[in-house]
C-alpha cells in the first residue's frame, strides 16, 4: 500500500510517499480503515472495492480531497514478498 500526497497542497508541504506492505488484503484493508477514521476522513475504501481493483487491474487506487482539491492519493498494489523456492536443481535420493 502507498500513501501519495499529490494536489497543489504538496507545494505547501513536501513528502514522500509512505509505502507499507501487509501480509493479506484483509489486514491492510483494516489498516488503512482505521486510519481513515482515526484521522477523519471519509470510508471511501472497503475490503470489496479494494479486493475487485487488484483482481481486474493489478491495482485499486482511492483519491481524497478538501473543498475539491485533492490531498493524498491510496494506492493498493499486490507483491510478492516471498517466493516459493525453488529445488536448487536437487534431485531426489534414488537409494531407499
Amino acid at each position: 500500500m502507498t500513501v501519495q500526497y499529490v494536489g497543489s497542497l504538496t507545494t505547501l508541504r513536501q513528502r514522500e510517499p509512505t509505502i507499507t506492505f501487509f501480509s493479506n488484503l484483509r489486514k491492510a484493508v483494516d489498516a488503512i480503515t482505521a486510519e481513515l477514521v482515526l484521522n477523519n476522513w471519509p470510508l471511501k475504501v472497503n475490503y470489496t472495492a479494494v479486493y475487485r481493483g487488484v483482481k481486474q487491474r493489478g491495482v485499486y487506487g482511492c483519491d481524497f480531497d478538501v473543498a475539491g482539491m485533492r490531498v493524498f492519493r491510496i494506492k493498493v498494489v499486490p507483491r510478492i514478498l516471498n517466493p516459493a523456492l525453488p529445488r536448487l536443481g536437487i534431485d531426489e535420493n534414488p537409494a531407499k
